[in-house]
């Protein structure tokens, strides 16, 4: 398989969505399935700490420079959900359940009334508890007496992201690598088993995407991880364990791989909302232009990318099942963009954007393959 090879996500076998499912049936929270067979593998173990850490796909580890830790841990590789971005993985994690059934479709996505929902700035409305309808398994795990912690910037506190992906566990801010660290440890040491600790670390991605994958920047940002993990798995407590995963991977655009849809006649015509991001866009048509935009972007994009109807984009099974509430919030138009490309909407986003180096969000196998690296706590170790 080469890195832009496109890639199924493997829902209820070895997805994002499979991780806490497993997790909690290590740690005995009754009626739950272990898809991944984490049970035999973590037999003893008490406490367990989830590391996401944004960016930081399964094929990022190999182009570390310094990242002794990351490439030792044993491990496997899972798959994201569609699409491979942040707040479509955040919430597929936190819930276990694929991105159909948890609504949270896209970087951004259109609302009923027309506007757009970016999920990553997503504050009190649309009421997170009704755009995303399921429990969380932070919840189910604290619903059966396991101690659960949440640990990640303060800034996000209370955001529509932050309560939608992690409501059930108890908050606590962390600014930098070495509290994050610091305070996963001492929720888990301090915790009465079971427990269950939440961490978040978004500098990869940020990285990646100011500076590009392998940068100078880039490769700070994943020893700063490195060190990290490190210092928790080797703090761990006797019977805890540390999961790290990540959200997606991510790779450089070239300047001739980018359409931008605002300087493009052909691709801006028949369109009342454009959502998504540069390398997954829901288009939403104007009444009766959907073969037209159909037309139009397949002649201009060609194989740069995949574009086809909405229900042809449910079939495929990206989403999972996408039940009636939530099929709006996907295009009818769907573009999921192959290899180094992506489709800008300059006159619709702000600059920045344009601007990044390292992307991510479609289907091929860099962008939807993250790891799931373990380690065991050791007697006499974190206490």
């Amino acid at each position: 398989m080469t890195l832009f090879d496109p890639v199924a996500p493997r829902y209820g076998t070895g997805s994002l969505a499979d991780v806490l499912p497993s997790a909690l049936a290590v740690l005995g929270v009754p009626g739950v399935g272990d898809p991944l067979g984490l049970r035999a593998e973590l037999a003893g173990v008490r406490r367990i700490a989830v590391l996401l850490v944004d960016g930081l796909g399964a094929y990022q580890i190999g182009d570390a420079h310094d990242a002794p830790a990351l490439q030792a841990l044993p491990g496997r590789h899972l798959t994201s959900g569609f699409p491979s971005t942040t707040p479509v993985s955040l919430v597929t994690l936190g819930t276990g359940a694929p991105p159909g059934a948890h609504g949270v479709l896209g970087f951004s996505v259109r609302t009923p009334d027309g506007g757009i929902l970016n999920h990553i700035r997503w504050q009190d409305q649309p009421d997170p508890a009704a755009w995303q309808p399921l429990p969380t398994r932070w919840q189910q795990a604290a619903a059966a007496g396991v101690a659960v912690t949440v640990v990640t910037r303060a800034e996000y506190a209370g955001s529509g992201l932050s309560e939608a992906a992690n409501r059930g566990g108890a908050f606590r801010g962390a600014a930098d690598p070495g509290a994050l660290a610091a305070t996963m440890l001492d929720a888990l040491r301090h915790s009465s088993a079971p427990a269950l600790v939440s961490g978040y670390h978004p500098d990869v991605d940020n990285a990646g995407h100011i500076h590009g994958v392998a940068s100078a920047e880039w490769q700070q940002a994943v020893t700063d991880v490195d060190r990290l993990v490190a210092r928790v798995a080797d703090g761990l407590p006797a019977d805890a364990a540390l999961l790290v995963t990540a959200d997606h991977g991510q790779f450089d655009v070239p300047a001739e791989g980018r359409f931008d849809l605002g300087a493009d006649p052909r691709l801006a015509a028949g369109l009342r909302a454009v959502a998504g991001e540069p390398r997954v866009r829901y288009l939403h048509t104007e009444p009766g232009a959907t073969a037209d935009v159909l037309a139009a972007w397949r002649a201009v994009l060609g194989d740069a990318a995949w574009v086809g109807e909405r229900a042809e984009a449910v079939a495929a099974g990206w989403f999972g099942p996408v039940p009636e509430a939530h099929l709006q919030r996907i295009g009818d138009v769907v573009v999921v963009c192959r290899d180094r490309h992506v489709v800008l909407a300059g006159d619709r986003e702000p600059a920045f954007i344009g601007a990044m180096v390292g992307f991510h969000g479609g289907a091929t196998a860099v962008e939807m393959t993250v790891p799931l690296l373990v380690a065991r706590g050791n007697v006499g170790g974190g206490g």
